[in-house]
């Protein structure tokens, strides 16, 4: 736990957990119950609180968000010699489960409305795709930074060719899109309670949909695939996925917070919006009409012609003045890792990448802390215009 009372002089960090004494309760109370296992009431509840909160059926609770996403992908049938089709800009865990399970995974660019998949590029190469009879298994699309994609054609397109769409909502729980909340798109969705999202359980993840069967079957995989016997009697492999039922305690309280956790997020990003606005070469990311972001983080882009600097050269003056910032996802067709991999569009992620910048962006961001951001970004500006404003030594 990260207290959200810092010495001016201590470090201030991107985006740490907001606890307090409600999950402390909570997890004293499930501690208390003696339902330490990944199994229990607290679980059960926090799967309703979560399946609600999205707007679907039912939900399976999980030990992290990249656990959920893979056992969507293996209910979904993906398998060896199956492409999956997915968002570059996003962090490597939407990638890797494809490859668990033996998939190719394609990417795919962004736009520049929603910095997320491109509508048009993904109906035009899934027609493209469907001529040539190569349709991908799936549709992964990542809600980057905590605003969703542009939902309405990309699930058109996905239900012209029966092609199975996932959202990954690892970084929107909050969000929503057409009144339609973050989570309840494609035929399954995942979100994400690691300790850096807008809520958390120090850990965890949770699998969504509205087929129950489907999201029981989740279960089972999840707990080793454990047939109805007094033994232990196992016919397929399955996975050690579930989350324990003290951490879902956590979980559940940060739940009933979701909406002030999401409010102070938005008015962080507000505040860096109207101090730095002004400032030549720099712009944030676009929340289009329709579109409820929940500003996970405060993202802007640097350009270092009209600003001075770069982004890099900004993370670094940050870093001196002991302020925590971290370049954009890098574009997973840009990772070694990837490198013989497909990707169809690309070079607007990859300017993302290279101008972007992510700023501290937690709810428990003090005003005094964030002002000291800002001062840090503004005297990296006065120095590299030295003919405006007077030198600064912040950025040298």
């Amino acid at each position: 736990m990260v207290s959200a009372r810092r010495a001016t002089s201590e470090r201030i960090y991107l985006s740490p957990p907001d606890v307090g004494p409600a999950e402390r309760e909570a997890l004293l109370s499930a501690f208390d119950s003696g339902w330490i296992a990944p199994l229990g009431p607290q679980v059960d509840a926090f799967e309703r609180a979560i399946a609600l909160r999205v707007g679907r059926s039912d939900a399976a609770a999980t030990n992290s968000g990249t656990a959920a996403l893979h056992l969507a992908l293996r209910l979904l049938g993906v398998g060896p010699g199956d492409e999956v089709w997915l968002s570059t800009l996003t962090f490597i865990a939407t990638a890797t489960p494809v490859t668990w399970l033996g998939a190719e995974p394609v990417f795919m660019d962004s736009e520049a409305r929603t910095w997320n998949l491109d509508p048009e590029l993904l109906a035009h190469a899934l027609d493209c795709a469907a001529t040539l009879g190569r349709l991908p298994k799936a549709v992964i699309v990542v809600d980057i930074y905590g605003q969703c994609a542009d939902y309405d054609p990309i699930v058109a397109a996905c239900q012209r060719h029966g092609v199975a769409l996932v959202e990954d909502a690892a970084e929107s729980l909050g969000a929503s899109y057409n009144g339609r909340p973050a989570g309840s798109f494609g035929k399954l969705a995942l979100v994400s309670f690691n300790g850096n999202k807008i809520a958390t359980c120090g850990g965890g993840g949770m699998l969504v949909g509205d087929d129950p069967q489907l999201i029981a079957r989740a279960r089972w995989l999840a707990s080793q695939a454990r047939e109805d016997a007094a033994h232990y009697q196992h016919e397929l492999c399955g996975y050690n996925y579930r989350l324990s039922n003290v951490l879902a305690g956590i979980g559940v309280a940060q739940a009933a917070r979701l909406e002030e956790l999401v409010d102070r997020r938005r008015a962080n990003f507000a505040h860096y919006a109207a101090a730095l606005g002004d400032l030549p070469g720099i712009t944030f990311m676009p929340e289009p009409p329709g579109h409820r972001a929940t500003r996970w983080l405060t993202v802007v882009l640097v350009d270092h012609d009209r600003f001075g600097v770069g982004p890099e050269q900004l993370r670094l003056a940050l870093e001196r003045a002991g302020i925590e910032s971290r370049p954009l996802w890098k574009p997973l067709h840009l990772q070694p890792l990837f490198a013989r991999n497909r990707c169809i569009g690309g070079p607007f992620t990859e300017q993302l990448f290279e101008r972007g910048l992510c700023l501290p962006s937690g709810s428990t961001l003090r005003r005094e802390d964030q002002e000291r951001v800002i001062a840090v970004i503004r005297a990296c500006h006065r120095a590299a215009n030295p003919m405006v404003f007077v030198p600064s030594e912040a950025c040298a």
